[in-house]
This record gives C-alpha cells, sequence and structure tokens, in this order.
C-alpha cells in the first residue's frame, strides 16, 4: 500500500513537472502565427495548435486540459491578443481532453461529444451545407468514421508498443481527430460569439451575418490545408517525445495511468507480504 502510495506520488509530481514545461511551450508557441483567421481582421491561427495531440496523450485530459488554460491566459497576459472574448481556450481544450480520454480508453464520451458538436455546427443556419457542390463538412465526417472505427482504439495500444512506425501511425491518428475537434469548437464559436450573441442581445455583431456567406468557400478550401500542417506538426514532434517519454520510462502512460494500476500493485504487495 505505501509503494502504491509513493509511486502514484511520484507520477503526479512528474505530470506536473511536465505541465509547467509544456505550459511554457504552449505560451511560447501561441505568439507564433501559421495563417490568418479568414473572415476576422487581425486574427491567427498560432503555431500551439498542433500540440494538442502530444498534450492530451502524454498529460493526460486533466493536466493536459489545465495547461492549456494556463497557457492560454498566460499569453493573454503577455499581450496576447484574444480573438473570441475570454474563450480562446475552448478549442484546444476540447480538443486536449478528447485526445486524452481517448488514448486512455474513455471511448464513449468522445464519441458523443464529437458527435453533438458535429451535429450543432451542420445544423448551425450560418454554417453551409455545401461548397462547390462537396459537402462542407466532408473532412469533419472523415475524422468522425476514423474516430467511430477501431483505429481510434488501437493506436493506444500502438503507442504502448513503442515502436517508432506504430506511434507515427498512432500520432497521425489522435492528431487528426484532436485537429478536427478543435476545428469544430473554433468554428462554433467564430458563428455563435462573434455573431449570434451580440444579435441576441441587440448588438451589431462582430462578424456581420452576410460575411459568411463569402467567407466560406476560402474556409472550405484552407481548413484541410491547416489541418494537414497540423497533424504533420504533431508527428515531426511529438514522435521523438513519445519515445523518450517512453523508453526512459519517465511516465507511464495510458492504461498504467488509469486507477487499475495502484490495484495491481496494492494486490501484489499483498501477496509478497503473505509470502
Amino acid at each position: 500500500m505505501t509503494t502504491s502510495i509513493y509511486s502514484q506520488r511520484s507520477q503526479r509530481t512528474k505530470q506536473i513537472a511536465l505541465m509547467i514545461v509544456f505550459t511554457a511551450l504552449y505560451v511560447i508557441l501561441r505568439t507564433i502565427p501559421y495563417t490568418a483567421l479568414i473572415g476576422s481582421a487581425g486574427g491567427f491561427l498560432w503555431l500551439s495548435d498542433f500540440l494538442i495531440g502530444i498534450y492530451g496523450i502524454v498529460l493526460g485530459p486533466y493536466f493536459g486540459g489545465l495547461s492549456i488554460i494556463i497557457g492560454n491566459f498566460a499569453s493573454i497576459g503577455f499581450g496576447h491578443q484574444a480573438t473570441f472574448l475570454g474563450l480562446d481556450f475552448l478549442p484546444d481544450f476540447v480538443a486536449v481532453v478528447s485526445i486524452g480520454f481517448l488514448f486512455r480508453r474513455k471511448w464513449l464520451p468522445v464519441v458523443v461529444l464529437n458527435g453533438a458538436l458535429l451535429a450543432i455546427f451542420a445544423l448551425n443556419p450560418l454554417t453551409p451545407l455545401t461548397v462547390f457542390s462537396v459537402p462542407f463538412v466532408w473532412l469533419h465526417l472523415i475524422a468522425f468514421v476514423v474516430l467511430l472505427s477501431p483505429l481510434s482504439r488501437w493506436a493506444g495500444k500502438w503507442i504502448e508498443e513503442s515502436k517508432t512506425k506504430m506511434i507515427v501511425f498512432s500520432m497521425i491518428i489522435f492528431s487528426f481527430i484532436g485537429a478536427m475537434i478543435q476545428h469544430l469548437v473554433g468554428s462554433i464559436l467564430y458563428e455563435v460569439e462573434l455573431n449570434q450573441f451580440f444579435i441576441a442581445i441587440g448588438q451589431p455583431p462582430i462578424v456581420p451575418t452576410a460575411v459568411y456567406s463569402g467567407m466560406w468557400p476560402a474556409v472550405f478550401v484552407a481548413y484541410p490545408l491547416e489541418r494537414l500542417f497540423l497533424v504533420i506538426s504533431a508527428v515531426l514532434v511529438g514522435t521523438p517525445i513519445l519515445i523518450a517519454v517512453l523508453r526512459n520510462r519517465f511516465l507511464p502512460l495510458a492504461k498504467a495511468q488509469t486507477a487499475a494500476q495502484p490495484a495491481a500493485e496494492d494486490k501484489k504487495t499483498q501477496d509478497s507480504k503473505s509470502i
């Protein structure tokens, strides 16, 4: 029992240390834009966006989500411009929490959340059904199918194998799903907070309704390229990080971070005492 408590404390200390380092990295990368936010004058998408899959896997849903919140408001404190009236953390936060749960075998909540976000975005009157005769959410539908498929559950097991090729495949899957969830939340905020919220309270919207019809064709072309960039960046940066964490045994990942591990350790301790 004592060994289990010390083991848990050691893991928690390592997670907090990693969270501090990753939060600082998030703040730094949140100052570097990689593309302009279409339809929002002066708005940008930031290089920190590619970190979501890495944070979800390594830090988990709780420490990863906390890292995003702290990093987001810290960057605002250092002069970073907020786009969504203080809710800029939500896209990254929801994506990190989703990947954190998915990697730790909490599959159903992520499916329900992703399905709900997809429905909310698709049913919003500001969202076009098709652009260039193609469903606007075509890439989101592909990501949702990947989430529903066995691939999203196999990916966690592949990382545990500590084989470079399998880690790369897993990073592609997790980063793709996370990047599309991130895009869904950001798009919903863009429609609701910058337009419909202000109309509802009797104020002129930040982004006028008439702007959306001319904006979506450009977004339709840009967002798959932006998501591809994020996935590639996550794989290039995340793969070496995961390999280092796994092979140096700095932190147990996936199932080893669940409550099952302390229970197993307690059982081993009791068995050894009985012998």
